[in-house]
């Protein structure tokens, strides 16, 4: 008796271990990756669930001195929304540097000096890459293709891993340790001090109370100082040449000091002289003064008599006054005759 079903079973495994062989295959080229037409793996395969880039994204490069464990295909936010995703993650020539390739939907609008930062969704979640306008500088220009941004204005949070080994430094007697040995050498330092340390602790309040008050007259005052740096800096090479010729003066100055230091102990030793004789003859001169105040007074007094008098007595006996009564040769003159009667009725 022959079997009918001997020649149908053997096909049939045939065909699966055809099938399971080509689905190996695809698996295969899927995961190493046949390095043509751009196809680089698993990582070129779109995740499912991913931002929507749009039809016309833009791609922006983000240098980190840090990535971590980022890959490609990991999610590109702006305010906790998938804008993109990141294509690509290599490392720059200088070997220090990691490279981005973001991958952003074409109608989010960003400036030109966005900053970029490596986050979690939450302490053991995945990261993704965050662009957000700067925070301390105003927002200029607009983030276009090919945009690239530097390493000064990307940044990284702190890791989950980092945290537990700060901590595990902290309670493995570093840093307990410390704060307790602290602890006991302030308690022995302030043992018996604190009246003392609550009056510092005062004078320290009044005195920061009293710079917060005067906070504009110190910032004005560093303002001027500024101006004034800037004025030197800008007369620099007036200053250099002032300096320049001030210097042969000083070295004559340096060569003359004996000279200068004699004539300044000569001179100090004139003053000596001129006080004692100033003392010895202080009771003489105000005798002297003392007497000649009367004829000093007398003088004031004569006022306006004194000059006319000196006037005729230098040009006597023909005074400028006579002047007006010579007429050629002759000389006019007039003269007042007083009489009086006596008491007989006869004249004197």
């Amino acid at each position: 008796m022959t079997n009918r079903f001997a020649k149908t079973e053997r096909p049939v495994w045939r065909r699966r271990g055809r099938a399971r062989a080509t689905a190996l295959t695809v698996l295969l080229v899927l995961v190493t990756g046949c390095g043509r037409d751009g196809f680089d793996g698993m990582y070129d395969v779109p995740l499912p669930g991913g931002a929507d880039l749009g039809p016309r994204p833009y791609r922006v490069i983000a240098e980190f001195t840090n990535v971590l464990d980022l890959v490609p295909q990991s999610g590109v936010k702006v305010n906790d929304v998938a804008v993109g995703a990141v294509e690509r993650v290599e490392l720059a020539e200088d070997g220090r540097t990691a490279l981005l390739t973001l991958a952003v939907n074409g109608a989010v609008e960003l400036p030109a000096n966005a900053v970029a930062r490596l986050r979690q969704t939450s302490v053991l979640g995945e990261k993704f890459v965050e662009l957000a306008p700067p925070e301390l500088g105003t927002p200029t220009g607009e983030l276009g293709d090919g945009a690239v941004i530097p390493v000064e204005r990307t940044e990284r949070g702190t890791e989950i891993e980092e945290v537990f080994g700060a901590l595990s430094l902290l309670l493995g007697g570093g840093g307990i340790a410390q704060i307790k040995t602290i602890n006991r050498e302030l308690n022995a330092a302030l043992s018996g001090n604190e009246s003392a340390a609550r009056s510092l602790i005062g004078n320290l309040d009044e005195f920061v109370t009293g710079l917060d008050e005067h906070k504009a007259e110190i910032s004005r005052a560093l303002d001027g100082v500024n101006e004034l740096a800037g004025t030197l800096a800008a007369r620099t090479a007036q200053i250099d040449e002032v300096l320049t010729d001030l210097t042969p003066g000083v070295e004559a100055l340096s060569e003359q000091r004996e000279a200068l230091v004699a004539m300044l102990t000569a001179l100090a030793d004139l003053s000596d002289v001129a006080v004692d004789t100033v003392n010895r003859t202080k009771d003489d001169l105000v005798a002297d003064l003392t007497a000649l105040e009367p004829t000093l007074r007398e003088l004031a007094e004569s006022g306006a008599a004194l000059p006319a008098a000196m006037q005729t007595l230098l040009t006597f006996p023909f005074p400028d006054v006579a002047l007006d009564a010579i007429r050629g040769d002759y000389l006019n003159s007039f003269l007042d005759f007083n009489t009086r009667t006596s008491g007989a009725g006869g004249v004197r």
